[in-house]
């Protein structure tokens, strides 16, 4: 039977390639993000190529009210979800007290926020029928505190932490909590945050990698799956909960400082 998934910060990176990896089921989507654009030539793309139905919605994420606005829209257009997929954020380099406060509170509201929120509303539905898969998209990082990049290493550790939470609630139900946890992705993430200039964005995984492992994750209902790292970044996940916290944060800080700086 033809799924419905509903996929935000979809114009671009993991987003758009999993959309493209939805599409190449035969199922159907919405696709969300900013870029009106970006998502009409997608939309175009995807309908011609796989012969489904893609909704779009033009939708700043960060804006107070945002979750709930789209969750009406989906519910008046008659549409049904099958598959929330959490994947917008973003994140940003640079000491905490130095960066711009509002960016942070931005980063907060659309990494955390927007997330908790879309989650609460499509559970509405999810849970009457007893149906439904989510995937919230992490990051190794929330497995860390992150000096450099203070405030997005915490939001992901919200979302790590709240992802396994709510699927425990519903493990007596049919609707499972998929937690994915890329490493160095090659998108526009590491662009726009700065990580580009950074140690830690040397050797990076593929945005179309990375969204195969979380959709094979969530179809599978996996409670956390964590995909594009490096054998070398895969030691040092295991040497996190030995490794002595001062030592692992001046590693993780002299991975973040950009080059030069």
């Amino acid at each position: 039977m033809k799924k419905t998934a509903l996929i935000t910060g979809a114009s671009s990176g993991i987003g758009k390639e999993l959309a493209q990896i939805h599409a190449e089921t035969g199922g159907d989507l919405i696709i969300i993000a900013r870029s009106e654009g970006k998502l009409k030539e997608l939309k175009t793309e995807l309908e011609k190529k796989h012969g489904i139905v893609v909704h779009v919605i033009k939708k700043d994420l960060t804006a107070a009210g945002a979750p709930r606005e789209i969750y009406d829209e989906v519910k008046a257009a008659g549409l049904s979800v099958d598959y929330l997929i959490n994947n917008a954020g973003f994140g940003g380099v640079g000491l905490f007290h130095e960066r711009d406060i509002e960016t942070d509170l931005s980063m907060i509201n659309l990494n955390v926020v927007a997330l908790t929120a879309l989650t609460h509303y499509f559970l509405q539905d999810f849970v009457p029928r007893n149906s439904g898969k989510i995937l919230n998209v992490s990051s190794t990082a929330s497995l860390m505190a992150g000096p450099m990049q203070a405030v997005y290493f915490a939001t992901k550790a919200f979302v790590t932490s709240f992802s396994n939470a709510v699927a425990e609630e519903l493990s007596d139900t049919n609707i499972t909590v998929t937690n994915l946890m890329p490493g160095a992705t090659e998108t526009d993430f590491g662009k726009t945050s700065g990580m580009d200039k950074t140690d830690l964005f040397k050797d990076t995984a593929s945005a179309r990698s990375v969204a195969r492992d979380g959709y094979n994750a969530m179809l599978a209902g996996d409670l956390d799956v964590m995909s594009g790292l490096t054998f070398p970044q895969k030691i040092m996940m295991k040497m996190i909960p030995v490794t002595p916290k001062k030592v692992l944060l001046s590693q993780i800080k002299k991975m973040q400082q950009t080059k030069g700086g």
